[in-house]
C-alpha cells in the first residue's frame, strides 16, 4: 500500500470503509503525476483550453481512456503480487478499456488486483513443485495465459458490468432531477464523481437534460450540478491545512489544476484516501445547488472542462453574482466540513508526537555504554 495510505487496523464498518478507501487510493496516488500531466495537457490544449492546439489535443483521449486506467490496473496488481502481478493486472485492464466510451477507472481498480490475486494463488500452488530449469518457462506462460484470459473476461463480462453500473448511476441522477430534488442529487453525484463516473453523469445525463431546458428558457441549472468547482476546491484547501503533511506540498498544484483548469479528477484520490470526506463533498455540492436555485441562475451550456474560466464563459448576462456566490458558498461549506472531518489536523499532530516519542525511546544498542558511565569510569 502507498506510503500515503497507512494500513488501517480494527474491525467494524468504519474500519472496513477506510480500509477499502485506502486501498483504492493506494492504486491512484502513486500515479498522481500522470493525472497532473493529463490535467495540464487537457487544460492547455483542448478547444476550450488556455492555448488550444488540435495536434497536442489528440493526447487527451488516449491518456484518459488507456494510459491512466492501465497505470491503475498495473499499480493495483503490483500491490497484490509484485511485478508479476503488475504485468498481469495491466494486461487484464486492457480488456475493460477496449471498446468503452467512458474511462474505466473503477473497473481497472477491480480487475487489476483480481488478476494479480489469481496469479498469486497459482504461484502458491506450484511453489517448490517446479523442477529446476523450468521456473522461467512456467512463470512466463502462467502469467501470459492468465493475463490473456482475464483480458478476455474483462472485455466480455467485467467491462459490460461496469457500464451497467455507470448507466444505473446516471438513471438515478436523472430521476432526482425530474422530481425536482436538485440539492439531493449531490448525494449521488458526488460519490459517483469520486468513483470516476463524472463524465458519464455530466455528459450522459445532465448535459442533454440541461440542453433541452436551455433551449426553452435560455439557461439551465442542470449544467451546474456536476461541474461546480467549489466543493473540490474547498476539500483540497482543507487537505492543505489539515491533511497528511506528506501530501500538503502537492495540494497547490492540484487545486490550481482543479479550479482553474477544471480537471476535477485530480482531487478524487484524496477523497478515496479519506472516504469520510465524501460527506463534505456532498454538503458542498448541495449548498451550491441550493444557492443557484435561490438566486435563480443557470448556465447557457455545459462548462467543459469545469473550471472557473469555463463557468464565466457560459454564464448569461445578469447571473454573475448568483453563479459566483454559489461557487464560493459550496467551497466554504466543503472546506468547513472537510476541516471538521479531518479533525483540524489533530490526528496528524498526534501521529507526529507518537513518532517523536518512539524515536526518543529507542534503547541504545547492546554493548554500548552511556556517556555518563564512561565519565564515571575515567
Amino acid at each position: 500500500m502507498s506510503d500515503y495510505t497507512p494500513q488501517v487496523t480494527g474491525t467494524g464498518l468504519k474500519a472496513s470503509v477506510q480500509r477499502v478507501g485506502g486501498y483504492l487510493a493506494g492504486m491512484v496516488m502513486p500515479n498522481i503525476g500522470a493525472f497532473i500531466a493529463w490535467g495540464l495537457i487537457t487544460a492547455l490544449f483542448i478547444p476550450t483550453g488556455w492555448i488550444p492546439n488540435e495536434h497536442f489535443g489528440e493526447l487527451v483521449g488516449p491518456m484518459i481512456k488507456f494510459l491512466l486506467p492501465l497505470l491503475i490496473g498495473y499499480t493495483g496488481g503490483r500491490m497484490v503480487h509484485g511485478q508479476r502481478g503488475a504485468v498481469v493486472g495491466a494486461v487484464a485492464t486492457v480488456g475493460v478499456v477496449v471498446g468503452a466510451e467512458q474511462p474505466m477507472f473503477l473497473a481497472a481498480m477491480v480487475i487489476g488486483p483480481l488478476a494479480a490475486y489469481l496469479l498469486k494463488l497459482f504461484d502458491g500452488l506450484l511453489e517448490d513443485r517446479i523442477k529446476p530449469g523450468f521456473e522461467m518457462l512456467i512463470d512466463n506462460f502462467s502469467a501470459g495465459i492468465l493475463g490473456a484470459g482475464m483480458a478476455v473476461l474483462g472485455a466480455w463480462v467485467i467491462g459490460p458490468v461496469f457500464r451497467v453500473v455507470t448507466d444505473a448511476a446516471g438513471d438515478a441522477v436523472s430521476w432526482l432531477v425530474t422530481h425536482n430534488l436538485l440539492p439531493a442529487s449531490s448525494v449521488l453525484v458526488e460519490p459517483a464523481k469520486v468513483l470516476f463516473l463524472n463524465n458519464a453523469i455530466n455528459h450522459g445525463v445532465l448535459g442533454p437534460l440541461g440542453a433541452a431546458e436551455a433551449a426553452d428558457t435560455g439557461s439551465s441549472i442542470l449544467f451546474m450540478i456536476e461541474s461546480n468547482p467549489g466543493p473540490g476546491l474547498g476539500l483540497l484547501l482543507a487537505f492543505m491545512f489539515f491533511g497528511p503533511r506528506a501530501l500538503r506540498p502537492s495540494i497547490p498544484a492540484a487545486a490550481t489544476i482543479q479550479f482553474l483548469g477544471g480537471i476535477h479528477e485530480i482531487y478524487f484520490p484524496y477523497v478515496l484516501m479519506k472516504p469520510r470526506l465524501i460527506l463534505a463533498a456532498i454538503l458542498g455540492g448541495a449548498a451550491g445547488v441550493a444557492t443557484f436555485m435561490v438566486t435563480g441562475v443557470g448556465l447557457v451550456a455545459t462548462p467543459a472542462p469545469g473550471s472557473i474560466f469555463a463557468w464565466m464563459a457560459v454564464t448569461p448576462k445578469g447571473d454573475w453574482f448568483g453563479v459566483i456566490l454559489g461557487i464560493v458558498i459550496s467551497a466554504a461549506v466543503s472546506f468547513a466540513a472537510s476541516s471538521v472531518l479531518l479533525g483540524f489536523g489533530r490526528g496528524e499532530k498526534r501521529a507526529e508526537q507518537e513518532e517523536a516519542e518512539a524515536t526518543t525511546a529507542v534503547p541504545a544498542p547492546r554493548g554500548t555504554v552511556p556517556a555518563e558511565s564512561r565519565k564515571a569510569r575515567t
